[in-house]
């Protein structure tokens, strides 16, 4: 299955799914350094933000766009394909990820699933795929993930019934599988990753033109566990930052 694979596409253009949370900003520097060591082209690296309509999608698009006007991105990938993939007629309107209140600072992750969430993602990346010749796509899956849209056997499926359906090849690639958090944190840093602008946090709160992580979801929380187990300051900016990240008070 392409969730194994190493490196970009044979054709040299690899497509992205990138948030500007942690994990897909790290995996989009780690793709750019691939593709500079095989030779290739930077520009043929394209992020693609995927706009579901969920709560804090808004402040994590613009924090994305102003990553990608960061070094080391800054002027060295395609440009960000922005798609709208809207789940407002799909969740009902009382959920939780379209009313933008969270699950809390301690809940398990198996209650944050998001029903289909790498179906309509991967769907609606790789037709953009398909559209526009490019034959890998990479999200940042970790290791551990519970959810059933994240296993070797959904991605070997979907990915066999996407190049059929498409009739064009897209390899999903989940360069990050073997890794955790923490592991993703180290490898950040050895590449250069502004911490400071991704944006992890499902309940930003505005502060002027900017977001600051909430600190008290679930989100916030694996993001200041990250850090911590790799010992390292996380340099972002909270509304709360717990003084104990493992109970959040």
């Amino acid at each position: 299955m392409g969730a194994s694979a190493p490196g970009p596409a044979a054709d040299g253009a690899t497509a992205v799914l990138c948030s500007g949370g942690l994990d897909s900003v790290v995996l989009l520097a780690r793709e750019l350094e691939a593709a500079l060591a095989a030779g290739g082209s930077p520009a043929r690296v394209r992020p693609i933000y995927v706009n579901s309509a969920l709560a804090w999608e808004p402040a994590e698009r613009r924090r994305a766009e102003e990553l990608l006007a960061a070094p080391p991105f800054a002027g060295r990938l395609g440009p960000l394909a922005q798609l709208d993939c809207p789940a407002r007629d799909t969740y009902p309107r009382t959920h939780w990820a379209l009313r933008g209140t969270p699950p809390a600072y301690g809940t398990a992750d198996e209650e944050v699933y998001l029903v289909g969430r790498n179906v309509t993602l991967l769907a609606k990346a790789a037709t953009w795929c398909a559209v526009h010749g490019i034959g890998r796509l990479a999200l940042g899956l970790l290791r551990g993930n519970p959810f059933p849209d994240a296993t070797p056997a959904f991605f070997a499926a979907m990915e066999r019934a996407l190049s059929l359906g498409l009739a064009h090849d897209v390899r999903i690639a989940a360069p990050f599988r073997a890794l955790g958090k923490a592991e993703v944190v180290a490898l950040g840093r050895s590449l250069g990753v502004p911490f400071e602008l991704t944006l992890s946090c499902m309940n930003p709160v505005s502060a002027g033109a900017s977001a600051l992580h909430c600190g008290r979801c679930s989100k916030c929380r694996e993001r200041l566990q990250a850090f911590d187990e790799a010992g390292i300051e996380d340099p972002a900016d909270y509304a709360f930052r717990p003084q104990d990240v493992r109970t959040g008070t």
